[in-house]
């Protein structure tokens, strides 16, 4: 999330010059790891991060959100979400101190309309696929029956994730490919304060948190296969891979968890279950700072595997297909 840091005034053609510096460049620089040639193609890129992102041409557009650019400014303050000073200091390597004041700037409060794909008229692609990744097939019929989960129409089918409001209203939903699809994205409209949760069905005390909507559905899974409710339990995804700042004091609350600790102000005990991996332990190591004088931090990452999935392919003895194709911003 953007901070609400002042502009700045910078040279002129210093300015010039960043903006002309293109997004291939950048992350062939900077990001090195997070850039891949699309397959099939000669000169067209995507991030790792976001494969619906590609880059061709001294251009690059985000194809799920809806929206492109130009410059590595545009993408640093689009899709990164830094501020126009931090995506600069990214850009020079140095820190600006110049400061001036904003100029003054009407606040939005529109609320945002939610554009759900038309549904298909069965889910049993969902279901194949959810199955296949060891999800307990009643789950994934409680989670269809309840509009949570469907499968959506047209020329391609995805795997729709639905999160919903207090009141049970749609407000974010999420795709994702099936099959050997790498497709991820949001839905136009889509909440990220109402991320795929799954919520007790009496008043409890802590919740449990996720990276993703299939490493929820893992450990509900798991749960059940122990002889656990899992519907007495609290358990919230993340809309997307939680990004904190490179000082974990300017790291902010994800707002997904934010708005449900907000909603839920008699919970005492976080459960973390991110990822094994460099991402998954920052973000559990910023997490317990930011709210460990405030709630009971339990830090409990898969045992076995990279996320909860792997976990649970591996505690049901079911191999992984296309493990190289995983990636960790799956909804």
């Amino acid at each position: 999330m953007r901070t609400r840091r002042p502009y700045v005034r910078i040279d002129p053609d210093e300015l010039e010059r960043i903006r002309q510096i293109d997004l291939l460049t950048y992350l062939r620089e900077f990001e090195p790891g997070n850039l891949q040639k699309v397959k099939g193609t000669t000169n067209v890129y995507c991030t790792v991060d976001h494969d619906s992102l590609k880059i061709s041409n001294g251009k690059w557009f985000w194809w799920s959100q809806g929206f492109g650019g130009y410059s590595a400014l545009d993408y640093l303050i689009k899709v990164r979400d830094y501020s126009f000073p931090e995506a600069v200091e990214i850009l020079t390597g140095k820190e600006l101190s110049d400061w001036t004041p904003p100029p003054p700037k009407a606040e939005k409060d529109e609320p945002k309309v939610l554009l759900l794909p038309p549904k298909y008229q069965d889910s049993s692609r969902v279901t194949q696929y959810l199955f296949g990744r060891g999800i307990d097939y009643q789950i994934i019929q409680e989670c269809i029956a309840d509009g949570m989960i469907f499968e959506s129409s047209g020329r391609y089918h995805n795997a729709v994730f639905v999160g919903k409001d207090e009141n049970g209203t749609p407000k974010y939903a999420a795709y994702r490919g099936l099959g050997s699809s790498t497709f991820k994205g949001d839905a136009s409209g889509s909440d990220k304060r109402y991320s795929f949760r799954l919520l007790a069905r009496e008043p409890c005390q802590s919740v449990h948190l996720f990276e993703a909507a299939i490493d929820l559905l893992s450990y509900a899974t798991f749960l059940k296969c122990e002889g656990k409710d899992y519907k007495a339990e609290n358990l919230l995804s993340l809309s997307g891979v939680y990004q904190p700042k490179k000082e974990i004091k300017d790291s902010k609350v994800p707002i997904a968890l934010c708005t449900f600790l907000e909603k839920n102000p008699h919970i005492k005990t976080i459960y973390l279950h991110l990822d094994n991996d460099k991402t998954g332990r920052l973000c559990t190591k910023t997490l317990k700072e930011l709210l460990g004088n405030d709630y009971e931090i339990v830090d409990d990452p898969p045992p076995v595997g990279k996320d909860f999935n792997d976990f649970l392919l591996s505690y049901l003895g079911i191999s992984r297909q296309n493990n190289a194709r995983e990636r960790r911003d799956a909804r």
